[in-house]
């Protein structure tokens, strides 16, 4: 079982597919570990090729097997439109402790949309076995008295 501190470093987006026909779209990226979620602010007018550099961070204190990037276009009252989203397998990370940062694809509808640039790093826990052996070392054993 993983547990620690994992750390997304949002740098920013290229190539995305516009979907304001009239302006520049107005993106933002929801961040989804399991049941916590971190949304990034609004790159105002930058259009196809927003940058954040931004770093959320999440507890993870279970199996997490992926990270869920889903990139929005704040459209105000009319509701934001989904411009796709890029799933990151998070089992490199916890095996490395980091992961430079990579682009990943951006997908909707099974197509490729563009690219997200993301950088991530693990910091695990104090070691169990650690404490298990401490644990160990105390129990079932005889201990010489004071007196």
């Amino acid at each position: 079982m993983v547990r620690g501190t994992l750390e997304v470093l949002l740098i920013g987006a290229k190539g995305l597919e516009n979907t304001d026909f009239l302006c520049n779209m107005d993106p933002y990226v929801i961040i989804t570990c399991r049941t916590q979620e971190h949304k990034s602010s609004v790159a105002s007018g930058k259009g196809s090729d927003p940058e954040w550099n931004e770093t959320f961070v999440f507890g993870v204190s279970d199996d997490v097997p992926e990270l869920l990037i889903k990139i929005m276009d704040s459209d105000g009252p009319s509701g934001d439109d989904v411009v796709g989203e890029a799933k990151i397998l998070l089992e490199p990370l916890f095996i490395e402790g980091s992961i430079p940062p990579t682009v990943y694809n951006v997908v909707k509808d099974e197509e490729y949309c563009g690219e997200i640039r993301v950088g991530l790093n693990f910091t695990p826990e104090a070691n169990n076995e650690e404490e298990f052996a401490a644990e160990e070392e105390t129990c079932g054993g005889w201990k010489e008295s004071s007196y």
